[in-house]
């Protein structure tokens, strides 16, 4: 089963920042344009919760690149806020906005009978507090085992939340080549993040993050 998904891109190729920025990026849009959509920074203002679901807009930076991603209704939220960008602010640096790229597409979205490689572009952030402790005590082939499993299930909460609902007959099949582990800070708290790619039977687009803390840019995938 495949559907079709609204993308949107917006880059701005004049501005230089670090992979780490990406989330100083969403505070400043979630904060310039809070009173347009929750779904700039995921939380509710009356209440302060957290916004349950896949993130649909989702912050980057790519090869120093700032980079958004829109996803379905956040694909339509960027191109009503594309021309109203005029600058960035970030960690008190003042950028004008000089030249900004918008690319808005349907891509298709589902499993299918063929297989499709894909690179971690950034980080993948895999572990949570609990799967981390299995992880650690595993051996190498349990490992692999975890990993399988938490990105099967990392493809599947991406795939369910664009509305694209598998039966049991429509089984997802993957395999994750880990290349490097690194250390990273997130949120003051070191985590342990893996780099590498991976095969499976799934339609997916360019620049769509899976795992933890997809809106900060963690996880981003590409197509090989």
């Amino acid at each position: 089963m495949t559907i079709k998904l609204p993308q949107t891109i917006i880059t701005f190729p004049e501005i230089r920042l670090q992979t780490r920025d990406a989330h100083k990026l969403r505070g400043f849009f979630g904060n310039l344009f809070k009173e347009h959509s929750i779904l700039l920074h995921n939380h509710f203002q009356d209440t302060g919760e957290f916004r349950q679901g896949y993130t649909l807009v989702q912050y980057k930076v790519l090869d120093h690149i700032p980079t958004l991603v829109g996803l379905g209704e956040g694909a339509d939220l960027l191109v009503d806020l594309f021309l109203k960008i005029k600058h960035l602010e970030i960690d008190g640096h003042f950028f004008e906005v000089m030249a900004k790229n918008i690319n808005h597409s349907v891509v298709d979205i589902g499993l299918s009978n063929s297989l499709f490689e894909y690179r971690f572009e950034s980080l993948w952030m895999a572990l949570n507090q609990n799967n981390y402790r299995d992880f650690i005590k595993a051996t190498s082939d349990e490992q692999d085992v975890i990993f399988n499993r938490i990105l099967k299930n990392n493809l599947l909460a991406f795939l369910n939340g664009m509305g694209c609902q598998l039966t049991k007959n429509e089984p997802i099949m993957c395999k994750f080549s880990l290349k490097k582990t690194r250390e990273t800070n997130f949120k003051d708290n070191k985590m342990m993040g893996f780099q590498g790619s991976f095969m499976c039977n799934a339609l997916l687009p360019n620049l769509i993050g899976l795992g933890k803390s997809v809106s900060r840019g963690y996880g981003t995938i590409i197509k090989i």
